[in-house]
């Protein structure tokens, strides 16, 4: 069974480069699709609110050293964050979960932060991490706590490379995770990665995954039917060559979907 590569989180956890991810399913998609996963060899998997639950059934008797999980968690204060995380845990069925993200910037998000980090001092999650976040959002977080995520969960993909963003990353030791990581399929019709297909022998979708291994970021691929999760898995037997990752940088173009 093929092993995904993993990347160093800052604080030593390590995190699996193609993660399942379970956002825009149901209760009921949720259980089915994990238990797919499960079976093609996935371990990495991260989850959204209201799937925690069907998630952790589905993974309940897997031996806990192989699986990474993970966990969001919206902005909305100390009190409220600490309660959402403590239930996520209890759906989850896990007494620690290896990375919890602060979803989103809207709410008090330096609060949910302290309440995040509490919970990592406590033992209940192994690293905090990020969900949504630009670099100026980044910048108040750390200048109001003095910490630094270890990662950055985001909308990244050929057509949208994030390259401010992900610089920033580099220069404080976040790793970046995409979520869209082919732009919700649309560039499983792009003619550049059709044709990198032909050349290779693999999917659009294989190619495109495979891009996001290769240039260093988490790719968070999400997909209720077999033949695409199975699909996706089915990257780690090829490179893309140097001059075919030079011209899926051509393709950034802005388009957020």
């Amino acid at each position: 069974m093929a092993v995904p590569p993993s990347l160093a989180l800052s604080d030593g956890v390590r995190i699996p480069q193609l993660l399942f991810g379970v956002a825009g399913l149901t209760a009921a998609e949720t259980g089915r699709a994990v238990r797919v996963a499960l079976d093609i060899g996935y371990r990495g998997f991260d989850t959204a609110p209201g799937t925690e639950a069907a998630a952790g059934e589905a993974l309940a008797g897997v031996p806990r050293e192989e699986l990474f999980v993970s966990f969001k968690v919206p902005a909305q204060g100390y009190d409220a964050a600490r309660r959402a995380a403590d239930q996520a845990l209890t759906a989850l069925r896990l007494e620690r979960a290896d990375l919890c993200l602060l979803d989103g910037t809207k709410g008090a998000f330096t609060d949910t932060w302290r309440a995040l980090s509490r919970l990592r001092a406590e033992g209940h999650v192994r690293a905090v991490g990020v969900a949504g976040f630009g670099v100026s959002e980044l910048r108040r977080l750390i200048d109001a706590t003095g910490a630094v995520p270890v990662l950055n969960q985001v909308e990244l993909h050929p057509w949208l490379q994030q390259l401010p963003l992900r610089e920033f990353h580099a220069e404080r030791g976040i790793v970046t995770a995409a979520t869209s990581p082919a732009a919700n399929a649309g560039l499983l019709a792009d003619e550049t990665v059709t044709a990198l297909a032909a050349k290779y022998g693999k999917t659009p979708a294989q190619i495109v995954l495979r891009w996001h291994l290769q240039v260093g970021t988490v790719a968070v691929a999400a997909s209720a039917t077999t033949t695409r999760t199975r699909e996706n898995f089915g990257i780690f037997d090829f490179e893309l060559a140097d001059d075919d990752l030079a011209v899926v940088a051509e393709l950034d173009n802005g388009t957020r979907v």
